[in-house]
């Protein structure tokens, strides 16, 4: 494939692709995903958006204000300004946002869009040493960071990152410079094929992955999955708790909404009582949280504030078939299950409606193939446990690491999950085929907490897996040897827990700590991950450390 001539004057992204042999077959069966050759995604999104429906109607919500689409496209403009004339950043610069999700997080996305960058959105909750990776892999050159998250990125090691902090008070805030610039801006004729979005996902060696996607891709998983599954309508009011550093809220909570012309409710923080309570009082009428949120709304008995929700969609982890069926009996709604991952950007296997099997992800996203593959490489028999394949108008293409032949084999995304499919072509879930921890919908790498965990003083050495919990489907457990000397006691436990959540995400700390006096080895000293996850679906004996403060 011929990539078209670059809007990037710096070519770090494109430089950085992997060749194109060794991409996964890209597939544009559908019409609505062949895109011409020239395309800024933020003017598709935004300016066409405001051509097809005006700019009048309201875009993006908060408890307190509310937001146009012209109010959207003034600010997107003005940021856009901003990062080119005092930021100095030029067509394919890479700029890191880092922030919960407000209407300024999402201007500062467009405004990098307009502007021709490559958006590095990040999670608020990273911690420095998790910035360090990020900045080392992507070189953003410019920030745009929330006042209130400004710590660990000041204490991250981000050599020439020109940072500039939005929704505080000063003269030299990004509201304040926008305030002295022109509403209008010429965006960047990008190429279709030119890097708009890198997207870190964990690995499960502790090194994150970073993934890049094309203008074409942001408009596709709109055209595919959320026009043939979700269906939004114009009238729709979008929410979720995802933030949007994980595509699955970037996605549900910004691409989605605007490209039907809807608005979206944006939820800094809500707790899954929050979240239904809110949905009820503002009208919300389609619904992205994980599965875990819904069980927590179910096990709480306010399922009834969900019933003006028309679709309701699950992703991050796989759906128990109980917590469906409990959904639809207390409200007769049937939630969207779906599997998705951060290198192919969204969802690609999902069912809405009657077509939906309680138990199943669903079948193929209208414009993907899924097959599920043997060890050999070949599909297997249906009924037959194996790798599941897919492939679309979006793929895997990592920033220069060699995990990129990993994920892609023969021209399939090979996704890391074992499937099995029926005889009508449904997709059931099996598990996960690597160490990828996934709780409350967060994927978490345990190496990477095993990394943080033994530089502790107090640690020797450790192992991490998940295990299963009611609530969250999984939490991360970790089996420590301490060093002599070293009481082995909830105080020791608890600890090692706030070090975990002082040094990175707070999500991924250890919900259960297990000492141990030696770790599970191969004859040649390979940790046998495979064990320690017997051990935790077996339930041995656990020195439960108890929750951890936050």
């Amino acid at each position: 494939m011929e990539l078209r001539p670059s809007a990037h004057v710096d070519t770090f992204s494109r430089d950085r692709l992997p060749p194109v042999e060794q991409w996964p077959e890209l597939i544009f069966e559908l019409p609505e995903v062949r895109y011409p050759d020239r395309l800024n995604c933020a003017v598709a999104l935004l300016d066409d958006t405001i051509a097809r429906h005006g700019s009048d109607r309201r875009c993006l919500l908060t408890a307190d204000e509310t937001w146009t689409y012209g109010d959207l496209l003034t600010r997107a403009n003005q940021v856009a300004h901003v990062l080119t004339e005092d930021l100095g950043v030029v067509p394919g610069n890479r700029v890191l946002l880092r922030g919960p999700n407000n209407p300024w997080l999402v201007a500062g996305w467009f405004g990098a869009l307009k502007a021709g960058a490559v958006v590095v959105t990040t999670m608020p909750l990273l911690r420095a040493h998790e910035l360090d990776a990020i900045h080392e892999i992507g070189r953003p050159t410019a920030a745009l960071c929330d006042h209130r998250f400004t710590a660990e990125l000041d204490a991250a090691e981000t050599p020439g990152l020109r940072v500039l902090t939005y929704g505080g008070p000063g003269e030299d805030t990004l509201a304040a410079r926008c305030a002295a610039k022109s509403t209008v801006f010429e965006a960047v004729d990008t190429a279709c094929d030119d890097v708009a979005l890198i997207a870190f996902t964990s690995g499960t060696t502790g090194r994150p992955k970073a993934t890049m996607h094309f203008h074409r891709d942001v408009l596709a998983i709109a055209d595919t999955f959320s026009a043939h599954v979700v269906r939004p309508e114009p009238t729709d009011l979008f929410t979720g708790t995802p933030p949007l550093g994980f595509t699955f809220g970037l996605g549900g909570l910004v691409v989605f909404p605007l490209r039907a012309g809807s608005a979206t409710l944006l939820l800094e923080r809500a707790t899954p009582e929050e979240l239904a309570a809110v949905v009820a009082e503002r009208g919300v009428t389609v619904l992205f949280t994980a599965p875990t949120a819904y069980r927590a709304i179910l096990g709480a008995g306010l399922a009834d504030l969900l019933a003006g929700v028309r679709r309701c969609v699950s992703a991050g982890e796989a759906l128990p078939v109980g917590v469906w069926q409990a959904y639809r009996d207390a409200i007769g709604t049937r939630i969207i299950d779906g599997i998705g991952a951060t290198e192919m950007l969204h969802v690609f296997v999902s069912a809405a409606d009657d077509a939906i099997r309680p138990g199943a992800t669903g079948l193929p996203v209208p414009g993907y193939r899924a097959v599920v593959l043997g060890p050999d490489g070949k599909p297997v028999a249906d009924g037959t446990p194996g790798q599941l394949a897919v492939k679309g108008p979006t793929g895997c293409r990592y920033l220069d690491d060699a995990r990129q032949f990993d994920y892609v084999r023969d021209g399939w995304n090979i996704t890391g999950d074992t499937y099995i499919r029926d005889a009508d072509g449904y997709l059931w879930y099996q598990a996960r085929s690597d160490d990828m921890i996934v709780s409350s919908g967060y994927n978490i790498a345990g190496p990477e907490v095993e990394a943080v965990l033994c530089t502790h003083p107090d640690v020797a050495e450790c192992g991490v897996v998940g295990a299963v919990d009611e609530r969250r489907g999984m939490v991360v457990k970790a089996y420590v040897v301490l060093h002599p000397g070293v009481t082995a006691d909830e105080a020791t436990a608890r600890a090692l827990q706030t070090f975990v959540k002082q040094t990175m995400a707070p999500y991924k700390y250890p919900r259960s700590v297990e000492f141990v006096p030696e770790l599970p080895r191969t004859d040649t000293g390979k940790l046998r991950r495979g064990e320690l996850r017997r051990r935790a679906a077996e339930g041995t004996p656990v020195a439960e450390a108890g929750p951890a403060p936050g």
